[in-house]
């Protein structure tokens, strides 16, 4: 007896999909769905939305948003939404910000460690990021109010509750006192 496999999704079947309640995402052409984020996942979002478009609207440019669809790989499809991202301004498509998925990957990337999340899940996210030329990786982990910046080059750094975080490279300026979000 042969056990039967769906084939896997284009981004394009993918985006074609009605839909849904969960959250979703297409990892190497497989659809995961997730549960909805609770209570402190979304106000943690929305404090680092609003503190980067600050930044960014003094800074003059790039886009910041929530959940919005990234191709970063096409073989085998992967699609990942942020839970909040940054795109420079000079990196915006010649066509303007997209209306479906965004074909590039984000400059910054932040995942919120929901307590569903698996730590593997994690690391997948933030390896895949990195690999389709993300800058930097923000995953904030509300429990321990502590954020792990990642970078390209393998390095992680943890930013505890007593500590700014900063990104002087890639948001030139930027400064976030950690514990303004866990207040």
């Amino acid at each position: 007896m042969s056990a039967t496999t769906s084939p896997l999704l284009t981004v394009e079947e993918f985006a074609a999909l009605p839909a849904s309640i969960a959250r979703r995402e297409l990892v190497c052409g497989e659809v995961v769905e997730t549960m909805p984020p609770g209570g402190i996942h979304g106000i943690l979002a929305a404090l680092i939305t609003a503190a980067l478009i600050q930044w960014s609207k003094q800074r003059g440019g790039g886009y910041v948003g929530i959940e919005s669809g990234f191709v970063i790989e096409r073989d085998p499809a992967t699609v990942r939404a942020p839970d909040v991202y940054y795109v420079r301004a000079e990196r915006i498509p010649a066509t303007g910000v997209p209306e479906g998925f965004w074909t590039i990957a984000p400059d910054l990337a932040v995942e919120i460690v929901s307590p569903s999340d698996p730590a593997e899940g994690i690391h997948e996210k933030v390896r895949d990021y990195l690999a389709a030329g993300t800058a930097a990786v923000w995953v904030v982990y509300p429990r321990s109010r502590s954020i792990i910046v990642h970078t390209p080059d393998g390095l992680a750094r943890t930013w505890g509750p007593e500590g700014s975080l900063e990104s002087p490279e890639l948001l030139p300026g930027f400064s976030l006192r950690i514990a303004d979000l866990f207040r």
